[in-house]
Order: C-alpha cells, then sequence, then structure tokens
C-alpha cells in the first residue's frame, strides 16, 4: 500500500478545489508556487471530502451491481459476470484517497475544536472504511495514516467492524452536541448542503442509519442485537426529504453518464435477467410499476434482461433496445439524480427485519411503508402504488408476512447501491429465479473480492492476507 498522503497529493492538486490534503512536508516542491493553498480550510476539505463519499458510492455500487445481478454484460463470459478475478485497485485507491482527507478534516476540526466538524469528518471515515471492510475483510487501518510507515499492516475484518461502529458512535457524541465553535459550511457540504439550519441534525440521523445497517448486518451472528436495531432506525430518517445523496457533479449523474455511453454504442448499463424479471411479473406473478420508472420498454414494448455470463441474446451485442437498459429518464440515474448512500426506505426495511421475530405488526408496517417510500422516490403515479400495495400477494397481512418478502422488496428499493451486496450474501442469494452466471469460474455464488494487485499485493505483499477463494465467506457472513 502506498504511503497515503502521497496518495492524496497526487490526486487532490488535480481536483477542482485546487488544495492540499496532506501534510506541509510533503509538497515541500509546491511551496513557491504563490497561488497554492498551502492548509485547506475546514469548509473546502468537506466539499472534498463530501464528493468523493458520493463518487465512491457510484464506484463501489458499479462494481458489485454485476454480482448482485443489478446489471449484466452483454458480452460471453465478461469477467464482471461470471466471477473472474478483477484488480479493483483504482477502487481501493479512491477509498483510501477518500479517508486520507477525511482524516485530515477530522484533525483540522480537533483543532479548531468544531464538534460538528469532527462528527461528521467521523461519520466520512465510517462510511468508507464500512465499503472497503464489506468488500476485503481484513484492510489496514491503524496503521494506514501514518506518513513514515509505507507498508501499514492489516487489522481483521472483525476489528475494522469494530472501528466502524465507534467512529459512528463517537459521530453521535459529537454531533448531538449543539455549541460547535464552528458550524458547518452548508455551502460546501455536498450530501446535506440545503441549509445551515438543518446541518448538523441532518448528519446526525444519517449517522444513526449507518449505525442500523452495521448492527443490522451481523443479523447471522450471536452478537446480533434487533433492539439496537431499532433503536438507531427511531434516531434516524423519518421521510424521503432527509435521504443522504450527492447530487453536485462536474458534468451529471455518474449512472446517467453509464446510460449515455449506452447510448453511443459503448454497451454499458445493461441490466440483469435476475433484476428485470423480479419487476416484470416472471418470477414474482406481478407487474412492478417501479419498472417502468427504471428502464425504458424495449422496441417490443416489453421488459427483457440479460443473463448474466450468456450475453446479448443478439444477434450480436447491439444498441437497438432489444433488452433493457439504465436510463437517464429515470428518477433513479437522471443527469441530476442523486448518488443515494443511504434512504428512508432502506431503514424501514431494515426496521421490517429487526422487528419481525418480536413485533409483527410493527414489521409488516415498516415493510409497506418501505415499499411506498420507494415508490414515491421513483414517482411512481399514487393509483400505481396503491393497486400494487393492495396485490394479495405483497398485503399478505402481519401474520403471513416473512422474511423473504421483507428482502424481495428491499433488493428493488436498493437498486444500484452497494449494500445490495451485503444484503444478498445475508439472505444466501436467496430469491426466486436467482440463477448462477453462465459459465461462472466459482462453484457457488461470490462472496469476497480479491485484494488488489496493483494496489497492494505488488506494494504491501507481505502485510496482505493470503489469498482465500471468491466463495469464502467473511465472518458476519457464516
Amino acid at each position: 500500500m502506498k504511503q497515503i498522503y502521497r496518495y492524496t497529493l497526487l490526486l487532490v492538486v488535480t481536483t477542482t478545489f485546487m488544495m492540499q490534503s496532506c501534510s506541509k512536508e510533503y509538497f515541500d516542491e509546491l511551496s513557491t508556487n504563490p497561488n497554492q493553498v498551502s492548509k485547506p480550510t475546514l469548509a473546502a476539505l468537506l466539499a472534498t471530502s463530501t464528493s468523493k463519499m458520493g463518487l465512491n458510492s457510484f464506484t463501489v455500487a458499479s462494481s458489485i451491481a454485476p454480482y448482485v445481478q443489478y446489471t449484466a454484460n452483454p458480452s460471453l463470459n465478461a469477467a464482471s459476470d461470471i466471477y473472474e478475478t478483477i484488480d479493483f485497485s483504482g477502487m481501493w485507491d479512491a477509498l483510501y484517497f477518500a479517508m486520507a482527507d477525511v482524516n485530515h478534516l477530522k484533525i483540522a476540526a480537533t483543532e479548531a475544536g468544531s464538534s460538528e466538524y469532527m462528527g461528521v469528518a467521523n461519520v466520512m471515515l465510517a462510511y468508507n472504511l464500512i465499503l472497503v471492510n464489506d468488500l476485503w475483510g481484513d484492510a489496514p487501518f491503524k496503521e494506514a495514516f501514518n506518513p513514515t510507515n509505507f507498508t501499514p499492516k492489516y487489522d481483521t475484518q472483525q476489528a475494522i467492524y469494530a472501528s466502524t461502529v465507534s467512529l459512528i458512535d463517537e459521530a453521535i457524541v459529537q454531533l448531538a452536541k449543539t455549541d460547535a465553535t464552528v458550524k458547518l459550511a452548508a455551502t460546501s457540504d455536498l450530501i446535506y448542503g440545503s441549509s445551515a439550519a438543518t446541518e448538523r441534525a441532518n448528519w446526525l440521523k444519517l449517522a444513526y442509519a449507518l449505525k442500523a445497517r452495521l448492527l443490522n448486518k451481523v443479523s447471522k451472528t450471536t452478537s446480533y442485537n434487533a433492539a439496537n436495531v431499532l433503536a438507531a432506525v427511531s434516531s434516524s430518517f423519518t421521510s424521503n426529504a432527509e435521504d443522504a445523496g450527492m447530487a453536485t457533479f462536474l458534468l451529471r449523474n455518474n449512472w446517467a453518464t453509464v446510460a449515455r455511453n449506452n447510448a453511443s454504442l459503448t454497451l454499458g448499463g445493461w441490466l440483469s435477467e435476475q433484476f428485470i424479471d423480479h419487476l416484470n411479473g416472471t418470477s414474482y406473478g406481478i407487474l412492478d410499476p417501479r419498472i417502468k420508472k427504471i428502464t425504458d420498454p424495449t422496441v417490443t414494448g416489453t421488459y427483457i434482461g440479460t443473463v448474466n455470463g450468456a450475453g446479448n441474446k443478439g444477434p450480436g451485442n447491439n444498441t437497438v433496445k432489444d433488452e433493457n437498459y439504465i436510463a437517464i429518464s429515470s428518477p433513479w440515474t437522471g443527469d441530476i439524480s442523486p448518488l443515494f448512500i443511504v434512504t428512508f426506505a432502506e431503514l424501514k426495511f431494515i426496521e421490517a427485519e429487526a422487528a419481525f421475530a418480536t413485533d409483527k405488526s410493527r414489521s409488516y408496517n415498516a415493510y409497506l411503508a418501505g415499499i411506498a417510500a420507494n415508490m414515491d422516490k421513483l414517482l411512481v403515479p399514487a393509483v400505481e402504488k396503491t393497486a400494487y400495495l393492495a396485490e394479495p400477494t405483497v398485503a399478505v397481512g402481519s401474520a403471513a408476512l416473512t422474511k423473504e418478502l421483507i428482502f424481495k422488496e428491499k433488493y428493488v428499493a436498493t437498486y444500484l447501491n452497494s449494500e445490495a451486496f451485503n444484503d444478498v450474501r445475508r439472505n444466501d442469494y436467496n430469491y426466486t429465479n436467482f440463477t448462477f452466471p453462465v459459465g461462472s469460474v466459482l462453484s457457488n455464488f461470490i462472496r469476497r473480492l480479491d485484494y488488489p494487485l496493483t494496489a497492494e499485493r505488488s506494494k504491501n505483499g507481505a502485510n496482505v492476507p493470503a489469498a482465500v477463494p471468491r466463495t469464502t465467506k467473511l465472518w458476519w457472513d457464516q
């Protein structure tokens, strides 16, 4: 692993903020430039860090989308579809670049005595570290930001998880304070930059949302505590208006770029048969009206997905719209759509799962509320939303509610969100008609990524954990 401050220097000097994210001693060669900012402000670091938080949500989600079968490749035996090893060095670096910036923000916030900036820094540090932990397990953290250590040791996956929980708890403590000496600069916050009056409260609710995610993720372990999950949910979002997302781009939403590139024949953004059949009535016997708000009909007016590993049905790879793609017409993937990090709808499904064993009525109401919230977010007409919620296979009543139904609906609500990879693993890929990729190089569904070759194995090989099969489960997935 390259020394993280040097990494960050090379990246940040090219950004639109034109500032540095590392200590002065690491850019002496730039110190003679009178136009170069030598010490970034809290506001500037906030802008950079919130931007990277949003962009990393896309980077990770786009990488795991074929694994959860939201997307598929139109080419036969594409590496991403058949579980071949892929060098995700760029994604690894992006996550550590972001954490380096946030770590610098945290140091600056501590020096300024700003509880608000300290709290937000902890939320963002935790979020990026969670992504690393969910994809790879063991990872450098305690030694990752030591400017004299170029080969940091790895913390265990359990220790990383514990660190993320601690960071969130620290964030909650700081964000609960109302007397910060330096308030958050709303105009520099690309996640919640709407109003200075609500900045702290919004980030506090996001901290609780991430805590609910973290505590619910260990549902297969003996440490799972449903009451603690529900307590976090109750302190988090109360409506779609509080969803966390990043909607400030140099050009447009990254998913919209994928969609536009598809129209330009670069052949990206094809939707998986699994996801389309999940919505079009094939798998569950009911047409989900959200499908019309997620993708455009094919040239025949139907909805057809691409089989993972098998490629486009043909003739040949094409973009004549004989199969479905990510669409710029969707409120989820349009030019100005936010890159969603956590949503109110997702929180309702977490509530439904956590309450399932002890309060079926609460669980059922949360399940229905999650569907309704996601439909509202996708701008599904009220009459279609009402009809779907009244369908007998959806409106099953609290006594007949199952975990399978909760996971089924959450799979739609987390469309193109990295959290879906955690859910399909926790649910053991147990969705109706969820088929194994054609031509898979693995004997079972994928459970983790290989450590990056360029970013880690070639630079920090002595500390990188021994290679394990990509079917090996992380500790919380046993």
